[in-house]
């Protein structure tokens, strides 16, 4: 990733505080699309620990991904597992490392972002398509996704609907002939990804006059658009803001953001059968209109883990 939005404008500032924190904490308590991961543990693995093993998830540095952390780590609470999160430890850049090298076992991904970063020559674009060719990439550094959820949050630029009538805005591509004089802003990631800044220009010839640094999806992002601070924005497709301030999601037919389903991204050392089951039954209740609900919740200020955790028990998880 990573959102009615008028409600809670002070949860906004709250968490615009807060966007570079991180924490985490430690606990034990608490059949979707088609998996071609192996369900049991990984050659040389340990076994899980009597208690049912022990497992740390990250999360990426924005909203959305905290909660799908919380879900997942409720869900591996119920059945035993031991559970160590740490929310908010940054973009891709940081949280692929991070989970190569130990510090975090497991994470919450997005499947086209996530084969873009580690295949950057991959033209695969469809659901299916990329999950296929997640396994093979990830396998050389001792990584792998379980079942993806129907769940799908892609980036998408956004414009004002007063922006979107003035260049008269349909498409991304119909911005190449205003974008030299505009001001987009987004993570500061945005800036040299390829399905970013770069993406744009390659794809469909779209230059802005400046790029503005502000926060993945966040809270700043959604403020810079609404009071005219920016002119486009990197947003997400479930976020709360979206209609809440009647922005434009500016449509993609070349497909530079592609198929972004739901999955877990897990090391391959902490695959267990008890662990691929539960998160495996997650993504089965997971869909978008379930994530953008969950969402709401969250941007309305409800603590994400309590979201998380009547969520799990609604669904017979936990």
């Amino acid at each position: 990733m990573n959102r009615t939005h008028l409600a809670f404008v002070g949860a906004i500032a709250a968490a615009a505080l807060a966007v570079t924190a991180c924490g985490s904490s430690s606990s034990t308590g608490s059949a979707a699309s088609s998996s071609s991961v192996s369900s049991a543990p990984a050659a040389g693995s340990p076994a899980p620990a009597a208690g049912g093993g022990s497992i740390t998830i990250g999360s990426a540095n924005f909203a959305e991904s905290v909660l799908l952390m919380d879900v997942y780590a409720e869900a591996l609470r119920a059945k035993g597992i031991t559970v160590t999160t740490k929310p908010k430890i940054g973009a891709r850049e940081v949280y692929i490392p991070a989970i190569k090298d130990g510090s975090i076992d497991l994470i919450p991904e997005y499947s086209g972002t996530l084969l873009a970063y580690v295949d950057t020559t991959s033209k695969a674009a469809s659901s299916a398509d990329i999950y296929a060719a997640l396994p093979a990439v990830l396998k050389p550094s001792g990584l792998e996704v379980l079942a993806q959820s129907q769940a799908q949050d892609k980036d998408a630029i956004a414009v004002s609907a007063a922006t979107a009538a003035k260049y008269s805005l349909k498409t991304i591509a119909d911005l190449a002939a205003h974008a030299g004089s505009l001001i987009i802003g987004a993570g500061p990631e945005f800036k040299t990804r390829a399905d970013g800044v770069a993406g744009l220009k390659s794809t469909y010839g779209v230059t802005f006059q400046t790029f503005k640094t502000l926060d993945s999806g966040g809270p700043l992002t959604v403020a810079a658009l609404k009071n005219g601070q920016i002119d486009a924005a990197d947003l997400f497709t479930t976020d709360p803001a979206v209609p809440a301030y009647k922005f434009v999601l500016l449509q993609d037919p070349k497909n530079l953001y592609t198929a972004q389903n739901v999955l877990p991204l897990i090391s391959s050392k902490k695959v267990t059968p008890t662990i691929t089951s539960a998160l495996n039954a997650v993504s089965a209740k997971l869909d978008t209109a379930t994530l953008t609900a969950l969402d709401k919740q969250v941007y309305g200020g409800t603590d994400p883990d309590a979201v998380a955790k009547t969520w799990i028990k609604a669904n017979g998880l936990g």
